[in-house]
């Protein structure tokens, strides 16, 4: 069932996700590319976390950020990618306390990751422009408080967001247009009057993700000034190498998710929003760890000290095995 009646309203009880449903011939070639994403994405961020755990040359300032990134990324696919390929096996059903618990996870992480991102920029600003300054200015106190506060913020901002919906009464259509349980398609389904809560959301994602954005821009924008000064053509393009790469997943992330949240909502834009919605919900997740890890000389260095481990440890094994056997 999909409503209850209470009083002279039929409450809704559960909903049905639209998804790709008016591309039913990509179903199964969606379901295969996403299932891939969702594998590769976990793959590299639960790889990535394991290295900066372990190996001790990595504990520094900027890879116990990208660690803390990738557990986000991690949560963060989780959150939709699975049910998305239900949904693409026709499981396309969520019942009402689950869509809202999404939503709020759904939200609370993409917050969180964009307060992260713009720390992440700073440690990189520090590091570039002030390198005399930077271990002390990023000694693991101050890392941990950054840390903390990227989480507790973005819980904060999406409490305040969570308690506006909760004040929503749906009563009507069932049907989300989308892939998840986003903002926009599930205020169009809402049967009371969203003007004020509308507003009072653009201002909170505003609030959680502008700020976190100019200071992002501010922060490449003085480390690329940075780069210019640098004498050596060689050093320079390396730098904006991998200041160009960065640049590039931060500009997806925050376009995407300003294109979609911070604009005016229009009919006509459900399927490009949508499609941006894959960039930030799937894309992203999966290529920040190439970007931002597996390229990096140090992590190839103990991706190198692991597998070595790994083989001595195995080395090992097989000499007890064929002592054993023999003094058997």
């Amino acid at each position: 069932m999909a409503n209850t009646e209470s009083g002279n309203q039929t409450v809704v009880t559960e909903f049905i996700l639209l998804g790709f449903g008016n591309l039913p011939e990509l179903h199964v070639p969606l379901f295969l590319l996403f299932l891939l994403i969702y594998i590769v994405t976990m793959a590299g961020n639960v790889l990535i976390i394991m290295l900066v755990v372990a190996d001790h040359h990595l504990h520094t300032p900027m890879y116990f950020f990208l660690g803390n990134l990738s557990c986000l990324e991690t949560c963060y696919s989780s959150t939709i990618l699975p049910k998305m390929l239900s949904d693409l096996l026709n499981n396309k059903t969520i019942s009402f306390f689950g869509c809202f618990l999404k939503f709020y996870t759904f939200g609370y992480l993409a917050c969180t990751e964009c307060v992260l991102l713009s720390v992440m920029s700073y440690d990189r600003y520090l590091a570039i422009c002030d390198p005399l300054h930077y271990a002390a200015a990023m000694n693991s106190r101050i890392c941990a408080r950054l840390a903390s506060s990227s989480w507790i913020t973005s819980f904060l901002v999406l409490s305040i967001i969570a308690s506006l919906m909760s004040t929503l009464t749906f009563c009507g259509p069932n049907e989300v247009d989308h892939f998840f349980c986003d903002l926009t398609p599930l205020l169009q389904l809402s049967c009371t009057d969203t003007h004020m809560v509308r507003l009072a959301i653009f201002a909170f994602s505003s609030l959680g993700s502008l700020p976190p954005f100019l200071l992002t821009v501010a922060s490449y924008a003085c480390i690329i000034a940075a780069i210019l000064r640098i004498p050596s053509t060689t050093g320079r393009q390396k730098a904006f190498s991998t200041c160009s790469s960065h640049l590039i997943v931060v500009t997806v992330f925050f376009g995407t998710i300003i294109a979609v949240y911070l604009t005016p909502t229009v009919d006509t834009w459900r399927v490009l929003n949508k499609v941006l919605s894959v960039f930030y919900t799937a894309l992203t997740p999966m290529i920040n760890p190439l970007i931002y890890s597996l390229r990096n000389r140090e992590v190839k260095e103990a991706l190198g000290r692991a597998f070595s481990h790994w083989g001595a440890f195995r080395r090992t094994q097989d000499a007890a095995v064929v002592f054993k056997r023999y003094s058997c």
